[in-house]
């Protein structure tokens, strides 16, 4: 190999390497950094009337509002959906939201955190004081939302998509619940949850969110 052919092949090298330190790089900016951040209440919601009409593939939907819904949390997961059902178009995008205690502590103790089904799971290791930490189980379960994000319009649908682990954000919009017929008399429903103290089957927050804010 003479002295040019070397110097193309170093060129190739390095470029490759810039190459994949970049990609590297994105990867962990869309992952996000797990991150701790103490004094965030709890989500605030007031009643509201309302309804949105709206055509989702050969469904004719109606979202109606159950609560006005005001929510700073950290966020622990996100999962993407992109599949075609009538779920995954209304909503592209769950959120693991977490407050209170469960945001404070949330790199001193080691949350394992995933999402799929549209359910977020989470197991903490045994050595864990859960009594002294979030007084039990249920005092931790009071802190962390499994959240079904419809947006409202594009402007947040891009926002949303943004979101990233570790982030400290603001979603304002409406708990709602969901309904949609087709021409074949198929039926999609969606119950959004009103309580922060449920768990399992029903207790995900249903959002048409209206505006997404980092802080």
């Amino acid at each position: 190999m003479n002295n040019l052919q070397r110097e193309k092949s170093i060129i190739v090298w390095i470029l490759l390497a810039a190459l994949l330190v970049a990609i590297g790089l994105s990867v962990l900016d869309k992952m996000g950094f797990r991150k701790a951040i103490a004094g965030i209440t709890a989500p605030s919601q007031t009643e509201a009337d309302g309804m949105v009409p709206m055509n989702v593939s050969d469904y004719r939907i109606v979202i109606t509002y159950k609560y006005a819904y005001d929510l700073e949390a950290l966020v622990a997961h996100t999962k993407d959906y992109f599949g075609w059902d009538i779920g995954d178009q209304l909503s592209p995008r769950d959120l693991t939201l977490i407050w209170g205690r469960v945001a404070a502590h949330n790199k001193d103790v080691d949350f394992h955190w995933s999402q799929g089904s549209r359910r977020t799971t989470m197991r903490v290791d045994g050595s864990v004081d859960m009594d002294a930490l979030f007084s039990g189980e249920a005092g931790l379960n009071m802190c962390i939302s499994n959240n079904h994000i419809i947006p409202a319009n594009e402007d947040v649908r891009w926002k949303l998509k943004l979101v990233r682990t570790g982030d400290h954000i603001r979603l304002q919009g409406y708990l709602v619940d969901v309904s949609g017929l087709n021409q074949n008399g198929s039926v999609f429903a969606w119950h959004s949850s009103t309580s922060r103290t449920d768990v399992g089957d029903g207790a995900c927050e249903v959002i048409y969110t209206t505006d997404i804010e980092w802080l």
